[in-house]
């Protein structure tokens, strides 16, 4: 963490400068010992303080971009896997349009409540479009389609792990900026709340999981 390194430098440069300034008074004056324990440890509190919030939100901000490579390289194969399905399920009109609004919805999407719904949708739409893959003997033999599925669930899989990294993440920076950290994001202007939970609403968790 970059607060510990510049509290563990800035120890090192204080207690060099003490020994230095210092060493031949502390024998006869202790009390200059008490005084630089003392501005070590208001300095140490605010290294801690205010580069561990700064930490807090970057790692916050660093896991949603993680989410949002996720969400961006699946949207980038669903055109893939339409024009891949579209040749076989001629009937199935609705499940490919379902599949393209859903699409649509989610490049559309700005926030992290936005995106986890869209998120959901298109998961939900995808899951349909596998299951009625099923019922296409010579679509689920394609090696393209079973590149594409597989491709796409290893995708849900990574979104999941990145979901969970995120949500932990913005539970401990409320946590910190609620308690520990109050004054030094007050400072910063952080705010608790600022950053939004991506919960997998219940299209995602409904998904069946389609092995071929």
């Amino acid at each position: 963490m970059a607060s510990g390194a510049f509290l563990a430098l800035g120890n090192i440069v204080l207690l060099a400068l003490f020994i230095i300034t210092f060493q031949g008074t502390l024998t006869t004056n202790p009390i200059w010992f008490v005084y630089w324990l003392v501005t070590a440890a208001v300095y140490s509190f605010i290294i801690w303080g205010f580069f561990g919030t700064i930490e807090l939100h970057r790692r916050v901000k660093n896991a949603w971009s993680q989410i949002d490579v996720q969400l961006q390289k699946r949207n980038d194969l669903v055109p893939n896997l339409v024009e891949t399905v579209k040749g076989y399920v001629k009937h199935e009109k609705s499940i490919m349009e379902n599949v393209t609004k859903a699409r649509s919805e989610a490049l559309k999407a700005k926030s992290a409540s936005e995106k986890a719904k869209s998120s959901g949708l298109l998961s939900g739409a995808l899951g349909n479009l596998f299951a009625v893959a099923e019922n296409y003997p010579q679509l689920k033999a394609n090696e393209n389609f079973k590149l594409l599925q597989e491709q796409l669930e290893g995708i849900e899989s990574n979104i999941a792990f990145s979901r969970q990294f995120y949500n932990d993440s913005v539970m401990r920076y409320d946590t910190a900026i609620s308690s520990s950290h109050r004054l030094f994001a007050k400072i910063l202007g952080y705010k608790s709340g600022e950053f939004s939970y991506f919960e997998a609403p219940k299209e995602a968790k409904a998904v069946p999981k389609v092995k071929f």
